[in-house]
């Protein structure tokens, strides 16, 4: 399934696929959507263009190693956690900061950065375990 074709458009394909699994994610709780499958979506965007690619091109394109991104997801997981005992609440309670920027209202919270790390944990795990079945050598 190699073709000229399909290496031609895996690339933008993959692009594609990566700004609208952002997009998934960043609809998180409000709507269907979030980190889990944000990151679903940006492993399939991997997987088309280390088929098409190459591993090799996979792990350039990635620029941090696929488990130290899992590493740094848990570790942003976890921190989304910490608002709420400051505030001396329940753990995982929504905290929410809102500001104006550029003439807009930004509202961030603590469920949002809570998807963010879910989201780098499954592109991370799932990226690594994708790329070293793709490495091993069939026999």
């Amino acid at each position: 399934m190699n073709t000229v074709i399909f290496r031609t458009i895996a690339p933008y394909l993959s692009a594609l696929m990566m700004v609208f699994s952002i997009f998934v994610l960043l609809r998180g709780h409000n709507e269907p959507g979030g980190g889990f499958i944000g990151g679903l979506i940006a492993v399939s965007a991997f997987a088309i263009y280390g088929i098409a690619c190459g591993v090799a091109a996979v792990r350039r394109a990635m620029v941090v190693h696929p488990m130290s991104l899992a590493g740094i997801g848990l570790f942003i997981a976890v921190l989304s956690v910490l608002p709420s005992y400051l505030f001396a609440q329940a753990p995982m309670t929504s905290q929410w900061l809102i500001f104006d920027f550029l003439g807009s209202t930004m509202k961030l919270s603590t469920p949002l950065v809570f998807d963010i790390g879910v989201y780098l944990v499954v592109v991370g795990a799932i990226t690594s375990i994708a790329l070293s079945l793709e490495e091993r050598d069939v026999d």
